[in-house]
């Protein structure tokens, strides 16, 4: 394979390189990286497309085209990831944004009233795209967002920053809800929830980059909602709504958890894709139990 001259010269290289390794998404995965690794935007990569490339930007091709041929996700290497519209920084200790993941914010909105002011809390936070997304939608809202990870919540808080939120949102350390004494309109969570024997066989770029801990939910998947959901149940006012992800064929026993605690209104939303995705419930108040407010 010849050197590369050009821009768009160094993009087939790239491209190429990435559809032998079998990545789904080549094209595309050149051009991020390349836009990255040039400081150019895609507007400008195409004007300057035949454009004879900087001295040392094929050796950083290179070495970008091979993290991602060996499986490491694009987000991961650039840095960030688009979520809703925005941009969120991401690392190692955090989950990427996943576009599955904006079925929960199209299900939360409308249940959310734009001239209300609103208490929201996401649990196991990560890099905060669920939380800082409700918010940037909802200027009269105010968060807390909790992670057990200390290199998590410090993503949190540069995104906090980045996105211009951090009046209106507090981040804390903490396992779920324990402790926590404030309630709340919604809780959101996207809890682990791959079974622990799964995790292994998971695709490279998820079992090898991902925080382990973002991804273990026990034997059966449902160690953390049997952790978070009665708490859930307790700190949300009447009327407050629990919006969840869950993983494939987890519905109907999540369902039941949610029914067990108190929760009335249960229902099952799908992603693009088809898939059961989220599950929310409503705290209503002819269904509040007793010793939950406790």
């Amino acid at each position: 394979m010849s050197t590369p001259k050009s821009f768009a010269d160094l993009q087939r290289h790239m491209t190429q390189k990435l559809r032998a390794a079998d990545c789904d998404m080549a094209a595309l995965d050149a051009r991020l990286l390349l836009s990255h690794i040039s400081g150019l935007n895609e507007t400008q990569l195409a004007l300057e497309a035949e454009t004879p490339i900087p001295l040392g930007l094929d050796s950083a091709a290179r070495t970008v085209t091979s993290q991602r041929a060996a499986g490491r996700p694009v987000a991961k290497i650039i840095g960030h990831k688009e979520f809703w519209g925005r941009r969120f920084q991401v690392s190692q200790a955090v989950l990427d944004p996943r576009p599955d993941s904006e079925t929960l914010i199209e299900a939360a909105l409308p249940l959310l009233p734009e001239a209300q002011d609103l208490q929201l809390i996401d649990l196991g936070t990560g890099s905060g795209c669920l939380l800082m997304t409700l918010l940037a939608e909802r200027p009269m809202a105010r968060g807390l967002g909790i992670d057990k990870s200390p290199a998590a919540l410090h993503m949190a808080r540069r995104n906090a920053h980045l996105l211009g939120l951090r009046a209106r949102i507090a981040l804390r350390h903490g396992d779920w809800l324990r402790g926590i004494k404030r309630t709340a309109d919604m809780i959101v969570a996207n809890p682990p929830y791959i079974e622990r024997g799964q995790i292994d066989r998971l695709d490279k770029a998820v079992r090898l980059f991902d925080p382990r801990v973002a991804l273990d939910g026990g034997g059966d998947g449902l160690g953390p909602y049997r952790c978070l959901i009665k708490p859930s149940f307790a700190r949300l006012k009447s009327g407050g709504h629990l919006l969840l992800e869950i993983g494939a064929g987890q519905a109907e026993a999540v369902s039941e958890l949610m029914t067990e605690a108190g929760f009335d209104n249960i229902e099952v939303k799908q992603d693009l894709a088809g898939r059961d995705r989220i599950l929310q419930g409503q705290k209503s108040s002819r269904k509040i139990k007793k010793g939950f407010e406790k």
